[in-house]
C-alpha cells in the first residue's frame, strides 16, 4: 500500500502539498557584508514544508559556491542575488513572491 501524505491524505506520488506551499512562500533575497569585505547572499522565508535543505543543496550546486542552512535561512558565499531568483523560479517558486533587495 502506498504511503499517504500527512497533510492532505493523498498518496505521496500525487501529493500537491509541496507545490502549493512553493507558490505561497514569500522569499526575501539580500546581501550581507561579512568580515574582510566578503559578501553573503541570504535567502529567507523558505519554510520546512518546502524542504529547505534540498533547496540549499540545489542553490549551492547550481551557483558553484559554498553555503549553509542556519536558523531557517540559507547563507551562500558570494554575491548571487540575481541568479538565485532565476533558479528558484525554475524550481516552482512564484516569481511575484520573491523579493530581491
Amino acid at each position: 500500500m502506498a504511503e499517504s501524505c500527512k497533510i492532505c491524505g493523498l498518496p505521496k506520488d500525487i501529493c500537491v502539498c509541496v507545490s502549493i506551499s512553493k507558490e505561497e512562500t514569500k522569499i526575501k533575497v539580500y546581501l550581507d557584508k561579512r568580515r574582510f569585505k566578503k559578501f553573503m547572499t541570504i535567502v529567507e522565508g523558505i519554510g520546512k514544508d518546502t524542504h529547505p535543505e534540498k533547496v540549499a543543496k540545489l542553490l549551492k550546486t547550481k551557483l558553484a559556491c559554498g553555503g549553509t542552512l542556519k536558523g531557517g535561512r540559507i547563507e551562500l558565499q558570494g554575491n548571487h542575488k540575481n541568479n538565485v531568483k532565476k533558479i528558484l523560479v525554475d524550481n516552482g517558486f512564484d516569481e511575484n513572491n520573491i523579493e530581491v533587495g
